[in-house]
This record gives C-alpha cells, structure tokens and sequence, in this order.
C-alpha cells in the first residue's frame, strides 16, 4: 500500500533534480543574451544621443532577426535529445551537425540580402537623419556576425538536446565578458565609435561561435560522425524549422500589435507599455528556462520509449511552471512601487502603469503553464500543431486588440487582450497535452 506513494516521491524528487539542473543554467544562458545589448548601449550612450539612436534602430533589427531564427535551437534541441534517448549518440551529433550547417546557409544569406540594403531598411524603421548613418554603420557591421549568432543557436541546441545546459551558460558568460572589453577598447580605446561596438560584437560572437564549433567537433571525432554537409539532413532540419518560424512570427505579429495599439492610446500610454513589456520579457526569461528543460527531458524520454516518463515530466514540469509563475506575479505585485521609479519619473506613466502591472501578476501562473507546455510540446517536436495554434491565437488576439483605443479602456484594457492571448494558448496547449497525440517514440518522430 506504501510503495505507489513512496515511487511516485522518488520519481517527483528525479525530475526535480533533473528540472533543476537543466533550467538554472539555460536561465543564466537567457538572461546574459539581453546583457550584450546592454553593455553596447552603456557604452555607446556615452558617444552621444544621435549615436544611442542609431544603436537603438540597428539593434532592434538585429534582435528581430535572432527571433525569427531561434527555431535553430528549439527544433536542433528536440532532433538530438530523440536520439540520445534512443541511444543513438553518433546519429544525434550528426543532426545536430546538419542544423549548424543550416545555421551557415541561412546566415551567408542573411548577409547577402542585408549589406546592400541597409540603409533602406533603417529608413524604412524610421530613423532620424542624424541617427540614421550610426544605425547604417552599425548594421551593416553588425550583419557579418549574423552567421555566428545563427551558429550558436544551433549548436546550443545540439548541447542541450544532449542534456548539457552548462556549457552554454559558460560559453554565455565569456562572450559578455569579451564584449564588454572588445566595445570598451574598440569604442574608447581605437576611437572607432560606433563602428567599434558593432566591431566588438562581431568579434565576441564569432569567438562563442569557435567554442561551440570546437565542442561539437570534438564530439565529432570522438563517435567518428562526419562534418560534411549532407543535403538530405539539413533538408530535413530546415522542414522541422518551418513550423516553429510560424509560431514565432505569429508571436512577434501579436507583440508588434500589441505596441502599435498602445501608440494609439497616448504617449503615457506608450511609455509605460514599454516598460511592462520589458518586465513581462524578463520574466519570460525565468519561464522559458523550464521550456527548455522540457524540450530536452521530453525529446530524450520519447527518444527512449519511455511514454510513462514523459508523461510523468510532462505533468512535473507544469506544476514547476504554475509554482513559479505564482512566485513571479507576488513579486510584481510587491515590487510595482519599486521598479516603476526606475524607468520613469512622469505621473501620468506611473498611472497607467501600475492598474496594468497588476493584470501582468496576475496572468504569471497562466504564462508558467503556456511556456512549460510550449517547451513539452517542442521536444516532441509537434511543431506543425503548434504552428496552427498560434495562428489561431493570432486570430483570436487581433480583433479584441483593435477594439481597445474605442472601448476606452486604455492600457490596462490591452494587457487585459494580452492575458486573454496567453488563456487561448495556454488552452489549445492544454487540450493537445491531455490528448497524448504529441506522444511519438522513437529516434525519429
């Protein structure tokens, strides 16, 4: 009568410990992506407003393009975490060479298409004329490091789907480090200027890239898996790819409404939702952490056979999600007083502001559950239903957030279209967990 309860704690306590040691490291991971930003900015700020501008434009496009290609990661994760499970070590490092082989193609292409029409692509952004030649510069520097950056997606996919999280953390941490004294020196040091950070950057990207490449080549040799490029495989990385760049377009169209209806509302407005946006960014960041610990513990038990486990991981993983996004809604609640002053000094923002801020709590345990099923469901590689629900949540989000400028209820009305997005995904995830179609075993889905 005591064994089932004691069996089912041991098998709670395994997946904690796994849970754990998975999503600190890929959170530390999240969190230094948006502090190479941050370091430019700081450094830069100091050259002048024009300058800041510029960065600010040319950024914003370069982490777009981040966005739209991070499926390098999440579909690279899943491919190889099936084949570790399976057992089958040689076969996931040469999937996980064909996604960083995809990385290269679509990189060289990225560059192609960017170095000729950068300036076109900052005027059509909007930048001012005394911004617009920094951003140019700086884009067009910058593109150069796109292929590294899409290499290190890839290939933190492959440490991942082979349950590693802290090499990427490390490899994280040392690219901040070397881009922070790069920009410093290049900027200060070789009075360079702008074209110094983006020199910086670039430099500080390439070398992750080189760690990441020389940790899979050793991989490589020691299971005597080929580097050559291999037409059939990265075929099929980039056909795994496609549906996950339906999700995320489909989020960056939600997220992109979502500011254009703020502008609508007024400049406090505007500015505040910003300011919650990037909250609601950086506790994103906490949650996606426990995604990616699904993508890899369900890629791996499914790769295995083992349907029970992953069920089992499945539901632990949720709860992990709904236990975390409670935690987070109490710290924004308790901490609104706090944070706000950080950004802003105006009344009129900090008004608007905080009603919505409330609504942002309030919707974390939601957010817990959407990212934890988004990550389970990754790692099963169910990507094409998870393109499809996406779209719908598109659907659904864009007429009640067009509604919001006349029903006047401002922005606290939009965060309110914004839960309402997360409730409809965290629904169509919710019905295809309980249904058990995105359980496929085997080496290959």
């Amino acid at each position: 009568m005591t064994q089932a309860p004691v069996r089912r704690r041991d098998g709670r306590r395994q997946h904690d410990q796994e849970i754990v040691t998975l999503a600190l490291p890929a959170f530390g991971a999240l969190v230094a992506e948006p502090l190479f930003l941050m370091a430019d900015t700081a450094i830069v700020g100091h050259l002048g407003t024009a300058q800041l501008a510029g960065l600010g434009v040319a950024s914003a496009l370069l982490m777009t393009a981040v966005s739209v290609f991070v499926f390098l990661a999440y579909a690279t994760t899943a491919a190889v975490a099936r084949r570790v499970g399976a057992g089958e070590l040689p076969a996931a490092i040469r999937k996980g060479v064909d996604g960083i082989w995809l990385a290269l193609f679509l990189g060289a292409a990225v560059v192609a298409a960017a170095l000729p029409t950068a300036p076109h692509i900052v005027d059509l952004f909007g930048a001012s004329e005394a911004a617009a030649p920094y951003a140019t510069t700086y884009l067009r520097i910058s593109v150069f490091g796109i292929p590294a950056m899409l290499i290190v997606l890839a290939a933190t996919g492959v440490l991942r789907g082979l349950q590693d999280t802290k090499t990427p953390l490390y490899v994280a941490i040392g690219g901040f480090v070397a881009n922070g004294a790069l920009n410093a020196g290049l900027v200060y040091g070789a009075d360079l200027g702008i074209a110094g950070s983006a020199w910086g950057t670039v430099i500080a990207q390439f070398g992750m890239a080189a760690v990441y490449l020389a940790v899979v080549l050793s991989g490589a040799r020691k299971h005597g898996v080929s580097l050559r490029p291999d037409a059939a495989g990265i075929r099929a990385s980039a056909q795994a790819g496609v549906p996950l760049l339906v999700r995320t377009l489909s989020l960056r169209a939600i997220l992109m409404i979502a500011t254009a209806v703020a502008a609508r509302l007024g400049d406090a407005d505007i500015a505040a939702h910003q300011i919650i946006l990037s909250l609601w960014s950086l506790l994103a960041f906490a949650l996606d952490a426990i995604a990616i610990a699904g993508q890899a513990i369900i890629g791996r038990c499914l790769g295995a056979g083992d349907t029970q486990g992953a069920r089992d991981a499945c539901r632990r993983m949720v709860e992990w999600g709904v236990a975390v996004g409670v935690a987070l809604g109490v710290l924004v609640i308790v901490s609104r007083p706090l944070f706000l002053p950080l950004f802003t000094s105006d009344p009129a923002v900090t008004d608007v502001a905080l009603p919505a801020l409330v609504i942002v709590a309030l919707s974390q345990p939601i957010s817990g559950i959407v990212f934890t099923l988004d990550g389970v469901l990754m790692g099963a590689g169910d990507g094409p239903y998870l393109a499809w629900a996406m779209l719908i949540v598109l659907a659904v989000f864009t007429p009640v957030a067009l509604l919001v400028p006349g029903m006047g209820g401002g922005l606290t009305a939009l965060w309110g279209a914004m839960t309402l997005m997360m409730t409809v995904r965290m629904l169509t995830l919710w019905l295809r967990a309980r249904s058990g179609r995105w359980i496929v075993t085997g080496a290959t889905r």
